[in-house]
C-alpha cells in the first residue's frame, strides 16, 4: 500500500518540488493550497495526468479548523497520513518600526502557528498508528535571524524549538519530528529582492549560487525515507555552508 504525504504550502516552490518527487517516489501526495489555486489545480492535474495519485485541498493553515479538514480529508482520500511537511510560509520584509502589525501577525499565524496548527491536527491519527514522520521548514534566518526580516526570523526560529519540543513528545509512538533550515533558495519569495542584493547573498555562500527548490525537496525525502528512522529532533541545513 502507498504511504501518504500531506504538503502544505505545495502549490509553488519548495513545496511543489516536493510534491513532485514524492508523486515519482509513489506516494499519495495530498497538495495543500490556499490562495495560489491556478498553480495548485495546474501541478496536480500535470501530476495526475502522469499517473499519480494526488489529491489537491484548500485550506488555511493558520486556522485549526481548516488544518483539520485538511488531515480528515487526507485520511478520508487515502486511509492515514505517513508524512507532513509544514511548508507552508510567507515572507514580508522590513525593519521592526516599519512593519505593519497586520502584516507580523499574519507571519506569526502562517509560519509558526500554522506549523502547530497542522502537527495538532495530524497527531492523533499518527499517534493512534504508532508511526509517522512529521517534517517542518524553518530557515537560516531561524537559526542566525536577519536585518529586516525580524518577524520572519522569530517565527522560523519558533518553528526550531517546536521542533525539538515535540520530537521529544512523539517519539515514545513512534513518530520523528525534523526540521530542514533552508538557506537562499531560488524561488519566488525572494522576488522581493533587488539583483545587487541577490549577489550580495551568493557571494557569502561557499558553494557560490543559490540552493533549489528540488534540493530541499530531496533532503525531505531523505527525513521522510526508512533511512532515517533513528533521526529526530535535529535541523537539517541545507545552505551551501552559507556563513553570515
Amino acid at each position: 500500500m502507498n504511504k501518504t504525504v500531506v504538503i502544505t504550502g505545495a502549490s509553488k516552490g519548495i513545496g511543489a518540488a516536493s510534491a513532485i518527487l514524492f508523486a515519482r517516489k509513489g506516494y499519495n501526495v495530498v497538495l495543500n493550497y490556499n490562495q495560489s489555486y491556478q498553480s495548485a489545480k495546474l501541478l496536480s492535474s500535470s501530476l495526475s495526468g502522469q499517473g499519480f495519485n494526488v489529491f489537491p485541498v484548500k485550506a488555511d493553515v493558520s486556522n485549526k479548523l481548516e488544518t483539520d479538514f485538511l488531515i480528515n480529508e487526507a485520511i478520508s482520500k487515502f486511509g492515514t497520513v505517513d508524512v507532513l511537511i509544514n511548508n507552508a510560509g510567507i515572507s514580508i520584509s522590513g525593519t521592526i518600526n516599519e512593519m505593519d502589525i497586520h502584516d507580523s501577525d499574519r507571519i506569526f499565524d502562517v509560519n509558526l502557528k500554522g506549523v502547530y496548527n497542522c502537527c495538532k491536527s495530524v497527531t492523533p491519527k499518527m499517534i493512534s498508528q504508532k508511526s509517522g514522520k512529521i517534517i517542518n521548514i524553518s530557515s537560516i534566518w531561524g537559526q542566525v535571524g536577519a536585518s529586516c526580516e525580524v518577524a520572519y526570523s522569530a517565527a522560523k526560529a519558533g518553528v526550531i524549538g517546536l521542533t525539538k519540543a515535540l520530537a521529544k513528545e512523539l517519539a515514545p509512538s513512534g513518530i520523528t519530528v525534523n526540521a530542514i533550515a533552508p538557506g537562499i533558495i531560488d524561488t519566488t519569495m525572494n522576488e522581493e529582492y533587488t539583483i545587487e542584493e541577490i549577489e550580495d547573498f551568493v557571494s557569502r555562500i561557499p558553494l557560490s549560487r543559490m540552493g533549489t527548490p528540488d534540493e530541499i525537496a530531496l533532503a525531505a525525502y531523505f527525513l521522510a525515507s526508512d533511512d532515517a528512522d533513528y533521526i529526530t529532533g535535529q535541523i537539517l541545513g541545507v545552505n551551501g555552508g552559507y556563513v553570515v
